[in-house]
Formats: C-alpha cells, sequence, structure tokens
C-alpha cells in the first residue's frame, strides 16, 4: 500500500471491533486508554494484529490534526499524522506503525469540524485557533506521559516483539520521540526529521537576523521582532500569564534544549533534515558535540535543497508538487533495519 498523496481518499467508512480494537475502515485498528480525566487514543496500521513485529511509535508534529476527516461527499481522508506521505508498505512489513492520537482531538473529525489546512478547531470561535481545551493539553510533558502509557500497554500485547523499540518524530514530534527515548530504556532506535536541538523559540530569532542579513527586512525591524520573541518566552514563564494565554504552554515546554538528551542516549539515533530548514539547520553543528565526546553513535542524513517538510526549494518557497518524505522516511527504515 503506498501513499503518494498527502491525505488517502477512501470510500467505505466501516466501524468494527476485535479482540484487539476498533477496526476502521479496514485499514487500521484504534484503540483507548481511559484513565481519570484522560483519554488516550492510538492507532495501529493494520486491521489484523496476529505477526509478532517490534513497534514504530511515530510521533507527530504539531496542530490538532486528526487521524481521519470524514467528507459526506468523498468519504474517509487519511491523515494518519503525516504517514500518508510514506511508503508505508515498507514501514508495515517490518514493524507495527503506531501513532498516537493528538491530545483533545478526536480521531475522527467531520469535515465542519476543521480548518482549511485540514486540522481540528471543533467549537473553537476562530478557525485559526485550537481549542481552548487542546491549548491547555498541548506541552511537552503531556505528550510524553500519554507516549509511555501507550508503550506500556504495547509492551503487553502478544503480537508485540519488544526485543526492539523504534521511536521516530517530525519537528514538534522529534522532541516527544527523544523524550520517550530518554525516558523508556527499552528503545533501540531514535529517528529525528525537522528536529531543533536548541529547543523552539530559538528560531524565530534566528529567523529575523536572516531576513535582516537577506535585506528582506531592516535590522531595526530584526531588533524590535527579537525583543518580542524574548517578552514572549518570558510571558511564557510566568504562572499567572499561563493561565490568560494557555497557548504559551507549548512555547514554554517545547523551547527546552535536546541536545543533552541526544548525547546521553547511547543507542543508534539517526537526524535528518533539510538544508533550506530554519527550524533545523543548528543540526549541521551537531556532530561537533558528538565527536567531542568521542561518541560514534550518530548517522547524519542532510537532504539538499529541501525545507521542513522536505518539500524541494524553488524560488524560495516550497514546490509541493516536488515531495521528497517517502524517500526520507525509506531512508530511515531501511537504517533501522540494518
Amino acid at each position: 500500500m503506498k501513499f503518494r498523496i498527502f491525505f488517502l481518499l477512501t470510500f467505505l467508512v466501516e466501524f468494527t471491533f476485535s479482540q484487539q480494537g476498533k477496526i476502521i475502515n479496514k485499514q487500521s485498528t484504534a484503540f483507548e486508554i481511559t484513565g481519570k480525566n484522560e483519554k488516550i487514543e492510538f492507532i495501529v496500521f493494520d486491521k489484523v494484529l496476529t505477526q509478532k513485529k517490534p513497534v514504530f511509535l511515530w510521533c507527530q508534529g504539531s496542530l490538532p490534526y486528526p487521524f481521519y476527516i470524514n467528507s459526506k461527499d468523498e468519504g474517509i481522508w487519511l491523515i494518519g499524522g503525516g504517514i500518508s506521505n510514506f511508503d508505508v508498505s515498507k514501514i508495515v512489513k517490518n514493524y507495527h506503525l503506531v501513532i498516537i492520537s493528538m491530545p483533545e482531538t478526536p480521531l475522527i473529525a467531520d469535515e465542519n469540524e476543521i480548518n482549511d489546512s485540514y486540522w481540528y478547531v471543533g467549537n473553537s470561535k476562530d478557525k485559526n485557533t485550537p481549542t481552548l481545551e487542546f491549548q491547555k493539553s498541548d506541552y511537552l510533558e503531556n505528550y510524553v506521559d500519554r507516549g509511555l502509557k501507550v508503550l506500556k500497554f504495547l509492551k503487553k500485547q502478544k503480537w508485540v516483539d519488544n526485543d526492539r523499540i523504534i521511536i521516530a518524530g517530525h519537528s514538534q514530534g522529534s522532541k516527544v520521540a527523544t523524550k520517550l527515548a530518554a525516558t523508556n530504556k527499552n528503545v533501540s532506535k531514535l529517528g529525528l526529521f525537522s528536529a531543533n536541538p536548541f529547543g523552539r523559540i530559538d528560531q524565530n530569532i534566528r529567523d529575523y537576523r536572516k531576513d535582516a542579513e537577506q535585506k528582506k527586512i531592516s535590522w531595526d525591524e530584526a531588533n524590535k521582532g527579537i525583543e518580542a520573541e524574548y517578552q514572549i518566552f518570558k510571558d511564557a514563564q510566568n504562572p499567572e500569564i499561563l493561565k490568560q494565554k494557555p497557548d504559551l504552554l507549548a512555547w514554554k515546554s517545547f523551547s527546552v534544549p535536546l541536545l543533552d538528551d541526544w548525547l546521553n542516549f547511547n543507542k543508534p539515533i539517526y537526524l535528518a533534515y533539510g538544508t533550506n530548514d530554519i527550524a533545523s539547520d543548528l543540526n549541521d553543528i551537531v556532530p561537533l558535540y558528538f565527536i567531542r565526546e568521542h561518541k560514534e553513535n550518530l548517522t547524519l542524513k542532510r537532504y539538499l535543497n529541501l525545507e521542513h517538510n522536505f518539500f524541494e526549494v524553488e524560488d524560495g518557497r516550497p514546490n509541493h508538487d516536488k515531495p521528497h518524505w517517502e524517500e526520507v522516511m525509506n531512508d530511515f527504515v531501511t537504517w533501522t533495519l540494518k
């Protein structure tokens, strides 16, 4: 099964129940873990869970994307945390592909609940602002806690080979993957895509500098913008302001540097990024830290002239007709099997 488009269109919506979970559209198996004031949903991209295989946990990027979108005219669209961009058949041949839903985001959303970018807005008054419930749950520690609970559940399943666990993530998901690998000793390999080793907010500061250097804005404008970023980060550290602006929770938690976690992880790490990605351009200096520590567990893959989502860049803009996610992910899967 290959998905060479961003969203796979299917026409039959079917919900049945198996011993292991709920089968969605004859395509994936959905599970739910419930606790006190908590519900964690995740899917395993397979409808028959009998073959024993290791887990490949994919940590999706930011924003509340549902796994599926239900359209009245066209049936279900698969987003799946970005896996619709991959050659999924290459992954599921060797692994159980697992994706955890975004917090406070339905696994399947009706088309009237999403915006033009396909992420869930629900009861939000602004189509460009996530729900308040999502904003309050959109912080790194929550994603890690949810991930650990899913891994604990999977460890008990007869169809899971616990000898190996592959964890990988893109952008914000790379931070979740990093912390999960640092916390769960059973993780055997870590994949990082479009990651920022020094957090998140720093890229905005570097962006202002780059725009000024390229004369897109004046240095005076860059100076004001950088100072405004400092203020946003200060506000994010203030508990009283966070009560009024819960969207700052993400800026606080996801701006934690990751480099020390990478250096302390003594198993294989795969770091892939595009050279036209402001978020991850500091990855170019990461090997220096590994060399200094005499560590040889880092594999670095630099994709030339690609941006944050691995599209080719032409005239300074991504060309969405020239995607490379499938190539990027296939390279990683091949690496995991070595």
